[in-house]
């Protein structure tokens, strides 16, 4: 009989822990859509003149100060080690660095599909790069300011995740370039920008309060630059003048985008 409640017992343990891991990300997963339902919810509503208000910044703020709460506490680590066991030890792809990406060619894309954008190429592309160096100074600032280990030691540049905070502001750039012409197609970018996250801390690269925080950051940047749009009264054309442009990630140990304009 020993045998058998000792069986018994340690089935209900691994029960016990598999339903809080599940629970753990489904936490995870509920946190980062609620932070983009409010954001949807807050900037849907179409209107004559796009102005920023409070509640577009409530959902930013409070990824960030949820991932700043975490940062080096005990339940941080306990997720981590509940993703770890979910995904498995040695669980790796590098899907994570194309992801982020994904909002950025809907962006340019979403026109050939019978979208209308808010701007032309020109103004789209200087509201990413405007937002990307925005995010990418805070980002970069905070790493290494902060100086939080990786889960899996590689450096002490974990805090805050720079993959979410990239696929965040491309995400909130998409979003406002379609909102009012199809709203689905304006927030589907959300659901890569949260694969990405979830995908860093499956290959332990980050923790969750990196992920959390880094989504934050994205969220802002792309909010601020869209509603901004410092460059909406300069003209990017001239008379008979035709440009040629060539948009290309880079990737290694930065990621990023590069551009190469011609002017005829």
């Amino acid at each position: 009989m020993i045998p058998t409640k000792f069986g018994i017992s340690n089935f209900f343990i691994k029960q016990s822990i598999t339903l809080k891991t599940k629970l753990t990300f489904l936490l995870i997963l509920t946190t980062l859509f609620a932070g983009n339902a409010q954001t949807i919810d807050s900037v849907s509503t179409p209107k004559k003149q796009d102005k920023l208000s409070y509640k577009q910044f409530i959902a930013p703020a409070a990824l960030i100060a949820s991932g700043t709460l975490l940062l080096n506490s005990e339940l941080n680590l306990k997720i981590q080690e509940n993703a770890n066991e979910f995904f498995g030890e040695d669980f790796h792809t590098s899907a994570d660095n194309y992801i982020p990406f994904v909002p950025l060619v809907q962006m340019y894309g979403g026109k050939y599909l019978g979208f209308k954008p808010k701007n032309d190429f020109f103004h789209q592309t200087a509201n990413f790069a405007i937002a990307t160096g925005i995010m990418g100074t805070v980002v970069q600032t905070l790493k290494y300011t902060v100086k939080e280990e990786r889960p899996d030691g590689s450096n002490n540049l974990s805090f805050p995740s720079a993959h979410t905070a990239t696929a965040f502001t491309n995400a909130s750039l998409l979003f406002y370039e379609f909102k009012d012409s199809n709203l689905w197609y304006a927030g589907s970018g959300f659901l890569f920008a949260s694969a990405t996250g979830i995908l860093r801390i499956a290959n332990n690269k980050h923790y969750t309060s990196d992920v959390l925080a880094g989504a934050g950051i994205g969220l802002a940047s792309g909010l601020i630059v869209s509603y901004w749009n410092p460059l909406k009264n300069y003209s990017f054309k001239g008379k008979n003048k035709k440009t040629t442009s060539f948009l290309y990630p880079t990737l290694g140990k930065q990621m990023g985008l590069g551009m190469l304009i011609q002017l005829h």
